[in-house]
């Protein structure tokens, strides 16, 4: 089969940062389907390995943790798929990615693709879909009663990926207010547009904005990007007994700041489950079902922005490089046809 890979840690620039190879097919076992894969999209995680963990020598290592596509087999434990169905899913980070033309992945982490949406619309949501529902339902237990108002949630890096779902459910599902940031008008308008009560500018101090808007202590902060920036910011910021959530990897944060306000922390990581394989590993797949019925019914968005073309490493290696610059909006999808 068609992939792409990489053989070491190398910047983008470099010709070699991620090339095209053949591998051999994959075959299904136990509870794994094969899928042909149809588009897949970018998330950080992509450039964070490419950038980090060098592949064992001589081998090609695949990146890719999104992707919609039909399922071709299936192996003899399966029970919720069969050949002919179109899926969705975001992967393991312990197997190999979904940059290739066909992918191994466990039924458990899999859903129902949304019938509205094709596969390059499809692909966009899954991993930040996970990631942006676990950390408002699971992390920070938000109630999805919409009547319960008076709360207010603090999303910083708003217009990315996962901010770009965040901020939908949480202005569709839940009575919070949500407050987005940030820091140029093209994204600003995209955050509003997907639902944010308000949006501030992350390029400014967050305190002078909460002031100019009159806004009170938020209860939730979501902080999806540069946390180790704004973390001193994000302890004045939240409110007594809130809660913080974060998904990026400061090199080092002081958590003494958030304890006179008795707020806590909480990490969201959506590999956890398939990476440990706990009991609730299914739990994804039917995360994965109910945000397709979400979307099938208008509740829900896709967050896909760009299209880069054909997955192949030239146009691979062009969306690395954007997600690199910070300046990406939404999703960058690839198809492999």
């Amino acid at each position: 089969m068609q992939a792409v890979a990489y053989r070491k840690s190398l910047p983008i620039s470099d010709a070699a940062a991620l090339i095209d190879v053949e591998l051999p097919d994959p075959v299904a076992q136990g509870r794994d389907l094969l899928v042909e894969v149809r588009a897949v999209s970018v998330n950080p995680v992509d450039v964070k390995i490419r950038r980090n963990v060098a592949p064992a020598a001589g081998s090609d290592k695949v990146l890719g943790w999104d992707a919609a596509g039909i399922v071709r087999a299936v192996g003899p434990e399966v029970t919720l798929f069969k050949p002919g169905d179109q899926v969705w899913y975001a992967g393991d980070l312990t197997r190999a990615g979904t940059n290739s033309a066909l992918h191994l992945v466990d039924e458990r982490i899999v859903g129902h693709k949304p019938v509205n949406l094709d596969f390059a619309q499809a692909a966009a949501l899954p991993l930040t879909a996970i990631t942006a529902w676990e950390l408002l339902f699971e992390r920070l237990q938000v109630s999805r009663d919409k009547g319960q108002s008076g709360q207010s949630m603090l999303v910083i890096g708003a217009a990315g990926g996962v901010g770009s779902i965040l901020v939908q459910l949480a202005r569709q599902l839940t009575g919070l207010t949500v407050i987005g940031t940030a820091s140029r008008p093209e994204t600003a308008a995209w955050v509003r547009e997907l639902g944010a009560h308000h949006v501030l500018d992350h390029s400014q101090p967050l305190q002078q904005e909460i002031a100019r808007l009159g806004l009170p202590p938020v209860t939730y902060v979501a902080s999806l990007n540069q946390t180790e920036q704004h973390w001193a910011t994000i302890a004045e910021l939240v409110a007594p007994q809130g809660k913080v959530a974060l998904i990026d990897d400061p090199e080092s944060l002081d958590i003494r700041l958030l304890k006179r306000k008795s707020v806590s922390l909480h990490w969201e990581f959506m590999f956890t489950r398939s990476m440990f394989q706990t009991g609730d590993m299914i739990a994804q797949h039917r995360l994965l079902n109910d945000v397709a019925r979400l979307v099938e019914t208008g509740v829900l968005h896709t967050t896909l922005t760009e299209i880069f073309g054909t997955l192949n490493a030239e146009n691979l290696k062009r969306a690395h490089a954007l997600i690199e610059s910070n300046r990406a909006r939404g999703k960058i999808v690839l198809e492999t046809a």
